[in-house]
């Protein structure tokens, strides 16, 4: 019984090991990662997909490459079920760790939070190259890649801006614009692809 109980204990260390290594976070030399902004297109007519009972609405098609700023996992409750995990992403010059060194960088309660003693970059640069988008995945598959997303990477993710709601009144709007902050200006993404390009 001790050696089990031994063998165990030896097999959550290394488990523990071998996840804190999957997410440690990369740290890419000075320069921009991801020039361009993402890619919305926004639809007349949006689609309807059914998530056990949360009805999710297409608002817009939505292409991203950034840089990985943050990324939280959330596992308990209904929320968890549809969003696994935000993901803060940066593009521009919030994709450049020369930047991102003088930026703390952190995320709660579904929130992306920055903090600076001195500005690298204007606060409004900040602001509209960087946001926190929380992630639905569409199929096993796609939730299995965003489980391999490390904070420092550059990510591709391509999939629509949902917005989601249940019978009862809840709802889940995504923001459509990345001119926005404060509550209600994150993405809901549905996602369909994700790719980590070469820098």
């Amino acid at each position: 019984m001790r050696k089990l109980v031994v063998a165990a204990a030896v097999l959550l260390v290394l488990l523990g090991v071998l996840l804190h290594r999957q997410h440690r976070p990369l740290q890419p030399e000075p320069g921009v990662l991801a020039a361009g902004a993402p890619v919305q297109v926004d639809l007349d007519h949006g689609a309807q997909l059914q998530r056990g009972d949360v009805t999710l609405t297409t608002r817009a098609h939505f292409d991203i490459t950034a840089r990985v700023l943050s990324r939280k996992d959330y596992s308990q409750g209904p929320d968890g079920e549809l969003v696994p995990l935000d993901l803060a992403l940066g593009w521009g010059r919030m994709s450049d760790s020369a930047v991102l060194d003088r930026i703390d960088i952190r995320q709660s309660g579904r929130f992306y939070y920055w903090h600076v003693e001195n500005f690298p970059i204007p606060r409004r640069e900040i602001e509209t190259s960087s946001a926190n988008m929380h992630m639905i995945p569409a199929d096993p598959d796609v939730k299995r890649q965003l489980e391999q997303v490390r904070t420092g990477e550059l990510v591709h993710l391509e999939g629509f801006l949902v917005d989601a709601s249940r019978p009862g009144g809840w709802h889940w709007n995504s923001s459509l614009s990345r001119d926005d902050t404060g509550a209600g200006a994150c993405e809901l993404v549905y996602v369909e692809r994700v790719d980590a390009p070469a820098p």
